[in-house]
């Protein structure tokens, strides 16, 4: 039984996450085209007859502005040391900036192996794919170069066999049916956060935070979640009421689907809106929004 641990790393939107549900074949991490979706690091957890991959998937590496940026950044530089093997996932498309360069020059510091998974090929011709995969290689010394589309799933089944050569035989950390060890609060709260990012303007997406208070089994099985979306100013909150609350029912009715999916129960789902001026700054808030884990 071969067992360990994959970290995948990268600049915001390179499609961490997308990757990560691609694998798992469910939503184990939400999706978004607005950077610095994730903020804390996923668990997704892969286990076949012969291997069981624990995957990472952590905040995008950028220059923090704020106590909550600076967080994301450590615990994607915390995971570094901790694994079996990185993933440094880069969207193929883009350019080679001062982002990438700043993960490269921390890379070339760990011992871990590190494969370079090249995202969003399908976007591309096969020429240009081979020009990009030439112009990396003389980045640094990657154990493997592996071109992929995470959205499509090709050639993510090859990463896989190909990880799993270079994984050390071990236990079986987590039951077979395990996909994330992330309590369900927690999946249902980014789920919701989600459908935030998917409906709202430019201001609103980093400046929100939910919160699942309550869970419980009422009549005939149906399951009870109240949720408060926190956010830093008044204007804000009215954005995501919007008229009459149109826009809190719209987020409601496109979250509940996917958390009855989660629960296997009807549920009822109640959602508040909460001002809190600032609280990206605030350590105080951060821990109890969940953002002060040890890592």
């Amino acid at each position: 039984m071969k067992s360990g641990f994959i970290a995948i790393i990268g600049r915001p939107n390179a499609g961490k996450s997308t990757l990560l549900n691609t694998i798992l074949e469910r939503k184990v991490a939400i999706i978004s085209d607005k950077p610095q979706t994730t903020r804390n690091r996923i668990t997704g957890i892969l286990t076949r007859e012969d291997f069981q991959i624990i995957f990472l998937d952590t905040p995008g590496i950028h220059k923090p502005k704020h106590k909550l940026g600076q967080y994301m950044v450590d615990v994607a530089q915390a995971t570094l040391d901790e694994v079996d093997i990185i993933y440094y996932m880069v969207d193929a498309n883009a350019g080679f900036g001062p982002g990438e360069e700043y993960i490269i020059e921390r890379l070339k510091k760990v011992n871990t192996p590190v494969f370079l998974v090249l995202n969003k090929i399908d976007l591309m011709e096969r020429e240009q794919v081979l020009v990009t995969i030439d112009n990396w290689k003389d980045r640094m010394e990657f154990q493997e170069i592996f071109p992929i589309s995470a959205m499509k799933g090709d050639n993510v089944q090859l990463l896989i066999n190909k990880s799993v050569e270079y994984l050390p035989e071990g236990p079986k950390y987590y039951p077979e049916d395990a996909v994330t060890d992330q309590p369900e609060q927690v999946v249902i709260s980014e789920l919701i956060r989600e459908k935030i990012l998917q409906l709202t303007r430019k201001e609103v997406p980093h400046s929100i935070a939910v919160i699942v208070e309550m869970m419980e089994k009422r009549a005939n099985d149906v399951v009870y979640v109240g949720a408060t979306i926190f956010v830093e100013r008044d204007s804000q909150k009215g954005i995501i009421i919007g008229k009459k609350g149109e826009m809190l029912k719209k987020i409601g009715s496109l979250a509940r689907p996917e958390i009855e999916f989660l629960l296997g129960n009807k549920i009822f789902l109640e959602l508040w809106v909460k001002v809190k001026p600032d609280w990206r700054n605030k350590e105080g808030i951060l821990r109890n929004l969940g953002y002060r884990e040890e890592y």
